[in-house]
């Protein structure tokens, strides 16, 4: 698999992973400790950061209380058809808003 192919089934499979633990009205940093993992590793793994290990795999599967091939139902179509793309994509102004009110005019003494 190319490199941005697999970075496409990550980020594929980290949002399926976010929609299903919202699904169960679950934290992120909640179903983080359930999962035995830190919730910064959980935010890199919905983003699609992180490459998952096949036991951290196991460990959403069974924290959510599904299957793997339920846990996986849908990836490859989304990776192929890029679906979700709205939901992927970054939000620009949020950068310049910051920087606007980081940046205060100081008067001259």
């Amino acid at each position: 698999m190319a490199d941005a192919s697999a970075e496409r089934v990550l980020k594929v499979l980290g949002l399926r992973i976010r929609d299903l633990r919202r699904a169960q009205g679950l934290s992120q940093e909640g179903f983080a400790d359930k999962c035995g993992v830190h919730r910064t590793f959980m935010g890199t793994v919905e983003r699609g950061e992180s490459n998952l290990s096949f036991s951290n795999i196991l460990k959403v599967a069974s924290t959510l209380g599904i299957s793997l091939s339920t846990l996986f139902e849908g990836v490859d179509q989304n990776m192929v058809s890029g679906g979700r793309r709205n939901a992927m994509k970054e939000d620009s102004s949020a950068p310049t808003a910051m920087k606007r009110s980081t940046q205060r005019r100081r008067k001259p003494l």
